[in-house]
């Protein structure tokens, strides 16, 4: 969108809709697989699947987050910094998680606040040199993505199906999508290059990628998915490292290490809350 390859209304429909594509012929795919096994498994699988279908099938609100998410996001980006926007984005995602967990009856035990503390300056160290003051507009939106992120990982944490309920969020957005499309289509410009990242954002890294976070969370709190969620910017600094020979500078090292050192704080103060709840 920087490069003004695409617009912001065409590269979010284009990613919602390749993510509903690819997850739903991956329902399909696995769904034939399934009817082509030995008839009694068949029977005893039918069986769960069925049971696993009614009990869930994603949610109107997941699904609600997602489209606000992504299209804040795409907007955001028009007026905001990578560094900033990141900043924003993340901050807002930890505080919209850790407050509605604080708020649902959570206690944190001190060492995973100070692990919080510590992965964010840890994040901040990392993007500052990117920072710099985003416009109202720009602010506003990111920060409306964060939370609707936030939200959106907290409704994952309660999957008994992520690819079933990854499928159903991304099929139920469709029709804000449509609205988005009518609202839109006289400013809408794309090229062969926007169209092909927006597939590939959609399809991979967000169809298959949110399936798997939402597997990912069966196994943390709502603490843990919040910080852990911080490690993406190094994660993302270490792949231009790898791939693309950026230069590894004491930045980049010193930041990882408090990322991490922070993440293993809050992991470990989980560890002694609930092993003092056990006592």
């Amino acid at each position: 969108m920087g490069g003004e390859v695409i617009d912001a209304a065409s590269f979010t429909a284009i990613r919602l809709g390749a993510g509903a594509f690819t997850l739903l012929a991956i329902v399909s795919l696995k769904s034939f697989l399934t009817r082509k096994q030995l008839k009694t498994r068949l029977l005893e699988e039918k069986s769960s699947a069925s049971s696993s279908t009614d009990q869930t099938s994603g949610s109107w609100l997941a699904s609600l987050m997602l489209f606000i998410y992504a299209v804040t996001f795409s907007y955001a980006y028009l007026s905001v910094d990578t560094g900033t926007g990141a900043l924003i984005l993340f901050g807002a995602v930890q505080l919209t998680m850790i407050l509605l967990s604080l708020f649902a009856g959570t206690r944190l035990h001190f060492t995973e606040w100070l692990g919080v503390v510590t992965a964010f300056i840890g994040f901040i160290y990392l993007v500052l040199p990117d920072i710099s003051s985003p416009s109202f507009e720009g602010l506003l939106l990111m920060t409306l993505s964060g939370m609707a992120w936030g939200i959106y990982t907290l409704k994952g944490r309660d999957s008994l199906n992520p690819l079933l309920d990854t499928t159903y969020n991304f099929i139920r957005t469709m029709p804000l999508v449509l609205v988005l499309v009518l609202l839109t289509i006289n400013d809408m410009h794309f090229s062969s290059e926007g169209i092909l990242l927006a597939l590939i954002a959609g399809g991979l890294t967000s169809g298959i990628g949110y399936t798997i976070w939402y597997i990912a969370l069966t196994g943390l709190t709502s603490t843990q998915a919040a910080v852990i969620q911080l490690s993406v910017p190094i994660i993302a600094a270490i792949g231009g490292v790898i791939f693309v020979s950026e230069a590894i500078t004491a930045r980049l090292i010193i930041s990882s290490i408090v990322v991490l050192g922070g993440i293993l704080m809050v992991v470990l103060g989980q560890y002694y809350s609930s092993k003092k709840l056990k006592r």
